[in-house]
């Protein structure tokens, strides 16, 4: 059982990759083989929307057409049983790197069919770590305002 781990932040020993460190830690006690891919030392860019990945019967479709350092790391997801996402919060939502990465490692997959599906050859058990630099009592209002917003949509 292979699980990755991708740390969004800049910084690689603070607290969002301490925390996947643990959390690989113990998926390594359960005798999982782990890694741990710092998104910061790739060099890659998010989805360009050339669309290359979306043309049927195209040798891409499926597949990103761009070629850098994401290449064998979205072959790596794929042959993987867990993926686990860390990043801290930088203005209310994940670290663009992480955004970038994630764009590219699943729009090519998305298809425009009714309803929309997934090419992804299986399901991968996936989890977030989101870090903050805030107080318990600032995370409480935090996460009251956005109960609050959630409510009124629903």
């Amino acid at each position: 059982m292979k699980i990755i781990a991708f740390n969004g932040r800049p910084r690689k020993e603070w607290n969002t990759a301490m925390l996947l460190e643990k959390a690989l830690e113990e998926a390594e006690s359960q005798a999982a083989k782990t890694e741990l891919i710092h998104l910061y030392d790739l060099d890659f860019k998010g989805c360009t929307s050339c669309f290359g990945c979306k043309i049927k019967g195209g040798k891409s479709y499926g597949k990103c057409v761009v070629k850098d350092d994401l290449v064998p790391i979205i072959k790596k997801v794929e042959d993987t049983y867990a993926i686990i996402f860390g990043s801290p919060i930088y203005y209310g939502t994940a670290t663009g790197e992480m955004r970038s990465f994630m764009e590219r490692l699943m729009f090519p997959y998305l298809t425009y069919t009714d309803p929309m599906k997934s090419l992804f050859p299986k399901k991968i058990n996936t989890g977030f770590i989101y870090t903050m630099n805030v107080t318990e009592e600032q995370m409480k209002e935090y996460v009251s305002i956005i109960t609050s917003i959630l409510m009124k949509w629903c």
